[in-house]
C-alpha cells in the first residue's frame, strides 16, 4: 500500500442527497498504482503536501461560499499536490460569462442576456428580447440548478419577490426557455484529457425543466448524433487548455445543438451509465500524470 500514490477525492461534508459515482475510480486507480481518499473541501488542518493529486470531484456546495472555495483551491495550488482540473480553469469557469468566449470562438450556444444587476421592472423585456412566452433566469454562479427560475409571462410577476432576493447581488442570465428540454431533453458529452468517452440524454420528470437525478431526472446512455460529437468536440477544443475533465451539455435548437454549459468544475461524470468510462478516465489519469507531471 505504501508505494501506492495518492490521490485526494474532493468532495462535500455530506453526500447524503446526492448521486455520486466516483467510487467507481477506486479500483481502476488502484491496479494503475493510485490509492484515492475521499477528503471534503471544507476540512480543516489538512496537508495537501501528503497527496500527489488532488482531483476535484464533488464539492456541489462551493457555490454557496465559492470565495472560501477558491481559497482552498488556492492552497492547493501552492503545496505539492497537482490539481485536476486547475484553479485556473476552475476560476474561467465558476462564472458562466465563459459562454460570451466561447461564442466568440464558433461555438454555438443558446441564447442568453449577460445582465448584472436585478430589475423586476425589467423582467417583461426579456420576454420581449427573445420573442417568446417562457423564459428562464439563472445565476452566472450556481450548480444543481439552484435558484433556476422557469418563468412565464402570465406567472413572472408571482415570482417578484423570489426573484429579487435570488438576484440581488449577483449576475445572472435571461435565456428563451427551450422547449426541446422538456420534449426531448439535455445532452451531456463527456472527455478526459481531451479524448471522447460517453454521451448521456438527461430528460426532466414530468411538470419540471431541471434534468439533475436530484430532482427526479432520467438518465440514457446513447449514441450521439454525429453533428452534435462535431459540435461537442469543437467546443473541447476552443478551451485554453485541455482539462483533465470536462462535461459539455447541448440542447436541441432547430437543426443545431446549443451548449448549454460546459462544465469543468464538479460535474457528475456518470462512470455509472457506461462500463469503459471509469476505466478509461483511470489510463487517461494516469497518462497525464506520468506525462505532464512526470508522476509516475
Amino acid at each position: 500500500m505504501s508505494n501506492l500514490k495518492k490521490c485526494a477525492v474532493l468532495t462535500m461534508d455530506c453526500l447524503d442527497d446526492f448521486e455520486a459515482y466516483d467510487h467507481l475510480l477506486d479500483q481502476p486507480l488502484k491496479t494503475l498504482g493510485w490509492q484515492t481518499e475521499l477528503v471534503s473541501w471544507r476540512k480543516d488542518g489538512v496537508c495537501w503536501d501528503n497527496y500527489d493529486v488532488v482531483l476535484i470531484r464533488t464539492p456541489w456546495d462551493y457555490q454557496e461560499d465559492a470565495t472560501l472555495f477558491l481559497n482552498v483551491l488556492q492552497q492547493i495550488e501552492d503545496s505539492t499536490a497537482i490539481l485536476e482540473n486547475n484553479i485556473d480553469i476552475v476560476r474561467w469557469n465558476i462564472n458562466k460569462n465563459y459562454l460570451q468566449e466561447l461564442q466568440s470562438s464558433g461555438v454555438t450556444i443558446v441564447p442568453t442576456l449577460f445582465l448584472t444587476q436585478f430589475n423586476s421592472a425589467d423582467v417583461a423585456g426579456y420576454f420581449e428580447h427573445f420573442n417568446v412566452d417562457q423564459i428562464v433566469l439563472k445565476p452566472n454562479v450556481s450548480a444543481n440548478a439552484d435558484n433556476t427560475f422557469w418563468l412565464t409571462k402570465q406567472n413572472y410577476k408571482d415570482f417578484t419577490t423570489e426573484l429579487s432576493k435570488a438576484f440581488e447581488r449577483r449576475e445572472f442570465m435571461a435565456q428563451p426557455f427551450i422547449e426541446s428540454v422538456i420534449t426531448e431533453g439535455e445532452f451531456s458529452c463527456f472527455y478526459f484529457d481531451g479524448v471522447y468517452s460517453h454521451s448521456i440524454l438527461k430528460t426532466p420528470k414530468n411538470g419540471d425543466f431541471r434534468v439533475q437525478e436530484e430532482h427526479g431526472g432520467r438518465l440514457t446512455l446513447i449514441e450521439p448524433e454525429s453533428k452534435l460529437k462535431q459540435q461537442a468536440s469543437h467546443a473541447i477544443k476552443q478551451l485554453n487548455e485541455i482539462p483533465m475533465y470536462a462535461r459539455v451539455d447541448f440542447v436541441r435548437l432547430g437543426d443545431e445543438f446549443a451548449m448549454m454549459e460546459a462544465e469543468l468544475i464538479e460535474p457528475s461524470l456518470y462512470f455509472n451509465m457506461d462500463e469503459n468510462a471509469a476505466p478509461l478516465f483511470a489510463r487517461l489519469f494516469a497518462k497525464r500524470m506520468a506525462e505532464k507531471h512526470n508522476i509516475k
